[in-house]
């Protein structure tokens, strides 16, 4: 099979120079966006659905898309309960075979489920970021991950974090950020995928010949990193 798939194009060529200063920003102001209600909704029935599963390990599989890499990861560790969660109903709702016992997608603002989650003490074995948009401009590191007032909540929750990319310096700026918010050593690191690939686009950049990126790092999971305070949006 021949794929052709362009590769990111950026004038950034390395970690942002305001990526200190943005972590820093997250560590120490609270986050006060409001929930959104249809997340709080979906997160309770997501945890009724956990509470089932009589203590399994839990893996988070953070912005999955059409759910592919869900039904994978529940398929490759049985033994866990894996949650899938994507803010698009349309992809979710993509019919990619029968979803495993095991597996549960979920739509919802991913800012808003990490947070829930953590207020509620989950505490996944494993956290999964595959190919998150990368916000190539300059001008939009605050969209991603490693940039977004979120940061502490997604390393705070703790478990082994796997982020992967097909640009290094979103994996470059997040395992700079990583070990700036938690003194955990971490570092982006060449990946190839297995003959099978979890993503769809991760299938389609390996395929295209693309080189791909991924930073695995092992957290404490950690309440304290997130600096406390309720209100509106900032």
């Amino acid at each position: 099979m021949t794929a052709r798939s362009r590769s990111i194009v950026s004038r950034q060529t390395g970690p942002h120079e305001n990526l200190s200063s943005r972590v820093e920003r997250a560590l120490a102001h609270p986050l006060r966006k409001p929930l959104a209600e249809h997340t709080s909704e979906a997160f309770l029935g997501a945890r009724e659905w956990l509470m089932r599963r009589a203590g399994a390990p839990l893996i988070l599989d953070a912005g999955c898309g059409v759910g592919l890499s869900t039904r994978r990861l529940a398929e490759r560790f049985s033994e866990c309960a894996v949650i899938g969660m994507d803010r698009s109903a349309d992809r979710l709702s993509r019919d990619h075979g029968r979803l495993p016992d095991n597996a549960l997608l979920v739509r919802a603002d991913l800012v808003d489920f990490w947070r829930l989650a953590l207020a509620d003490d989950w505490r996944p074995a494993r956290h999964y970021l595959l190919y998150p948009n990368p916000y190539p401009k300059a001008a939009h590191l605050k969209m991603r991950w490693q940039g977004h007032p979120v940061l502490p909540v997604i390393l705070a929750l703790g478990g082994a974090l796997e982020l992967r990319s097909n640009w290094r310096v979103y994996v470059e700026e997040f395992a700079l950020a990583v070990t700036q918010a938690t003194g955990v050593p971490a570092s982006a690191e060449p990946f190839v995928p297995g003959e099978t690939c979890l993503t769809p686009f991760e299938q389609k950049y390996h395929a295209s010949g693309q080189s791909l990126w991924r930073l695995v790092v092992e957290l404490p999971h950690d309440p304290g990193l997130v600096p406390a305070g309720v209100g509106g949006e900032r």
